[in-house]
């Protein structure tokens, strides 16, 4: 990709950052490496961000932001804007002056800008801000149509037009108008009339077909009673076909009088189940049906409508139904059952008949359809308007949505939270300003962990409104000692309301150097108390026993005293015990030798070398990984795509995590009224080094730097533990025999001369 634009960069968080300063590195963003870019995509939840600006960014409407829709959405502002630096002031208002008007989508927008204004009774005002264009209602008020393609009652040209359409959404429910009233669209319109014209077709199926509706109006009446009743009947004519076949069975059939037995001491009812179970009337052979004398009372009234609405009209005035009678009217009522099998279940029934028919007779559908076009019509104009709140939107915050995503400025300058940060936790008096939003803590944590910072999960909840919120909080400065599961806390949201926080789950990492240095000695401490106090236990448990055992010794009297044998002295277990009191005393008197044995600007640096000797190792591992200590996998499991290695170093952790300091100018009374006893520590001290140092001379570890009268040998003699006897020093080596003396020369004996 071709990139002639000259950028500008900062370092922050052990990385490069492009620096956008002005509208000029806006309107080329998309010239810029997206390698460069610190985020690649985020969720559009779960931000301290205005919503909605998210949703009008988001133009796939999937829930993220990526890389490309930044891109467009900031090439569509620039587009609308005179200047590009326009964006960098952030303001949530717009000029009139400012729009572009140079294209035809301009002079739209800045028309309808305009016309917004007017609409809102502002017509001399010279910008537009966003709580102009949040009240859509207040925009359309006083427009009959505003290009949504729903028609509201009130903009029908009549009242009876009007009077249909609020029909219609009875039956169907409604659409809301962007003018905030219910309306209706095309589409619930075609189901209306479509259901209605289905609903009139079956009435007139059967209008034309008289059997279907053998009492015609009071057909629907007659069904109902024969209902209720047509199942005990047809039971009370089997009963008799049976009864005819095989007289033997009479009894059987109208039930044994042993029956009656169970339920006849009872106060009893006509619905009485027991009662509502036997025949209809006594059951013979080719019996008529009684109607209304001789019926099982649990069913009379019943019988009785049913003899009114049925047997009469059909059959004229009778007193009891034949076998035949009934045949005659299921087959009159079996046409009406069909029909009515296929009557359409819709929701415009609840109109009536007539009016559904009036709605059809009338051109109302056509006339409705016609109104929602004109509506549609305006949608170029209506969209205009979502764009002049759009542009608005983008004015006050594209530019601070780019300073957290292409770089994250506003984490790293300070002045202003970052749009994943979501608030405050307070808690062992420190203040956690890297908080964010979870939904699950186990799922956020195995990726989490991968950023080697100390975290913290916090259930939040607020009792007044019974709100929950899970939230992770990095803790940055400090120890850990005091943190633990089950800590409660106070955590502050964005908009200053307080939730109670408990600490549920914990991602441990070294939090400082600090913390490293003393880590050995305090976990030496901690090993020290926890055997002490096992120990204590051990020895509590072991005397309650003998206090028990003792007990149940006095209580059994009559049981001879035994004497228990003398405990044995564990001599093996006391020489061990000396042997290592004695190498550690040694052990010690040796180091404090060699360190009293150096010159004394050396005694330091030796101390100072002991001390680094134990913590150096455990700050060695601290470092390392505060190194490491990276952001980018505690977004990476809030669903971002973070494309750099964003450090919190230990500076920078210092400013995130604060702990408590007194305010400036505080006064400090240090006398507390309940502080324990001070014991004498440097008494304390002072024996202990004494002790050292007697042991170190009685070893004889200074004879080496003490003068002769000093010395242990010297003092104790042969009770010295350094004494060595003499005859097993070693013996000095023997001086070495003197040279012999060269024997003397031979003097030459002359030759007489001859």
């Amino acid at each position: 990709m071709s990139n002639n634009h000259g950028w500008k960069f900062f370092r922050a968080g052990g990385f490069d950052q492009v620096r956008l300063d002005t509208g000029a590195d806006l309107a080329a963003l998309g010239q810029l490496d997206q390698k460069l870019w610190v985020a690649l995509a985020c969720p559009t939840s779960g931000l301290e961000f205005d919503s909605k600006t998210l949703s009008l960014i988001d133009t796939d409407k999937d829930g993220r932001i990526r890389a490309p829709d930044v891109i467009a959405a900031v090439k569509w502002a620039c587009d609308f804007l005179k200047n590009p630096d326009d964006l960098l002031k952030s303001e949530p208002k717009v000029n009139l002056t400012s729009i572009n008007d140079a294209t035809p989508e301009g002079k739209q927008l800045l028309a309808s800008a305009r016309q917004i204004l007017v609409n809102l009774g502002k017509a001399d005002a010279t910008a537009i801000s966003i709580e102009d264009t949040a009240d859509k209602g207040r925009i359309f008020a006083k427009t009959r149509f505003n290009g949504d393609g729903i028609l509201p009652p009130e903009s029908a040209d009549d009242e009876a037009t009007a009077g249909i359409i609020k029909d219609i959404i009875a039956c169907l429910g409604s659409e809301m108008d962007r003018s905030g009233r219910p309306g209706l669209n095309q589409a619930r319109v075609d189901q209306f009339f479509t259901e209605a014209k289905a609903v009139s077709d079956w009435l007139q199926s059967a209008e034309s077909d008289p059997t279907l509706v053998p009492l015609k109006d009071a057909t629907g009446d007659a069904a109902g009673a024969l209902k209720v009743v047509r199942a005990k009947i047809d039971d009370y004519f089997a009963r008799c076909r049976l009864a005819a076949f095989d007289p033997r069975a009479m009894s059987a059939l109208n039930r044994e009088e042993k029956e009656y037995l169970s339920f006849a001491a009872r106060d009893l009812t006509i619905t009485s189940a027991e009662i509502a179970g036997f025949p209809l009337a006594q059951v013979a052979a080719a019996k008529p049906l009684p109607l209304l004398e001789g019926v099982n009372p649990a069913w009379a009234d019943s019988l009785a409508l049913f003899a009114t609405k049925v047997v009469n009209p059909l059959l004229g005035l009778q007193t009891s139904l034949s076998e035949g009678d009934w045949a005659t009217i299921k087959t009159r009522f079996t046409a009406f059952e069909g029909w009515m099998a296929r009557k359409p279940t819709l929701a415009v029934e609840k109109l009536g008949t007539a009016r559904v028919r009036e709605i059809l007779a009338g051109g109302s559908r056509e006339t409705i359809t016609a109104l929602i076009a004109r509506d549609k019509a305006l949608e170029p104009e209506a969209n205009s308007i979502q764009a002049v709140e759009k542009l608005v939107l983008f004015s006050r915050d594209l530019y601070k949505l780019l300073n957290n995503f292409v770089s994250f400025k506003d984490f790293y300058a300070r002045k202003s939270p970052a749009i994943f940060q979501i608030g405050t936790l307070f808690l062992d008096q420190r203040s956690c300003e890297l908080c964010l939003p979870v939904e699950d803590a186990g799922k956020h944590g195995s990726m989490a962990v991968l950023a080697g910072t100390y975290l913290t999960y916090c259930d939040c909840t607020r009792k007044s409104t019974n709100q929950k919120l899970q939230i992770v909080a990095a803790f940055t400065a400090g120890d850990s000692d005091n943190l633990m599961v089950g800590r409660n806390g106070v955590f502050y949201d964005r908009k200053g309301q307080d939730w109670d926080a408990t600490i549920t789950k914990i991602v441990d990492h070294p939090i400082s150097i600090t913390q490293a240095f003393w880590s050995p000695y305090k976990k030496l401490i901690r090993f020290v108390e926890e055997q002490v106090a096992k120990r204590a236990s051990a020895a509590d448990a072991e005397v309650t026993s003998k206090m028990q055992s003792t007990a149940e010794s006095a209580a059994s009297l009559q049981k001879p005293k035994t004497i228990e044998p003398p405990r044995r002295i564990d001599t093996g277990t006391l020489a061990a015990i000396g042997l290592v009191l004695t190498t550690l005393l040694g052990a010690l008197g040796t180091i404090f030798a060699r360190i009293l044995g150096l010159l004394w600007w050396q005694i330091p640096l030796a101390i100072g070398g002991m001390i680094l000797a134990v913590s150096l190792p455990s700050m060695t591992i601290a470092w390392l990984k505060l190194r490491k200590r990276n952001l980018g996998p505690i977004l990476d499991a809030n669903g971002w795509a973070i494309n750099a290695k964003a450090k919190i170093n230990v500076p920078f952790g210092s400013v995130l995590t604060q702990s408590a300091t007194l305010p400036a100018g505080s006064t400090r009374d240090l006398v507390d009224p309940y502080a324990e006893k001070k014991r004498p520590w440097g008494f304390y001290g002072v024996l202990a080094g004494s002790v050292i140092l007697v042991l170190c001379w009685f070893l004889g570890e200074l004879d080496r730097t003490l003068p002769g009268p000093l010395k242990s040998t010297t003092v104790m003699g042969t009770n010295a533990p350094a004494y060595v006897p003499l005859l097993e020093k070693p013996l000095a080596p023997a001086a070495p025999a003197a040279p012999a003396a060269p024997a003397a020369a031979a003097t030459p004996v002359a030759t007489p001369a001859h």
